[in-house]
């Protein structure tokens, strides 16, 4: 009984943590550099109710297309990967 309430209480804590380092760096896996900075610049910008760039957040639109730009890590057709995957059919 003891055990799992130190269990849960640790695994609160570190959802708390994780939740709390993700806040505070939108962006953490991605490195500093222009494209980072420009991505974070716009975001604030669209955020902000008194900015000229305010959008409404019903507005806000966000589109990733397969063109190849999120290859990086496994060049493949994800729908190939999708009917392949026997585990993707289940969820």
């Amino acid at each position: 009984m003891m055990h799992t309430l130190f269990r849960s209480m640790l695994a609160l804590a570190a959802i708390v943590f994780a939740s709390a380092a993700a806040q505070s760096d939108p962006l953490s896996s991605w490195n500093e550099g222009p494209a980072k900075q420009s991505i974070m610049t716009f975001v604030q910008g669209v955020a902000d109710p008194t900015g000229k760039d305010y959008m409404p957040p019903d507005e806000r639109i966000a589109v990733f297309d397969n063109d190849g730009t999120l290859w990086s890590e496994k060049p493949a057709y994800f729908q190939l990967l999708f009917a392949i995957d026997p585990s993707a059919a289940s969820t």
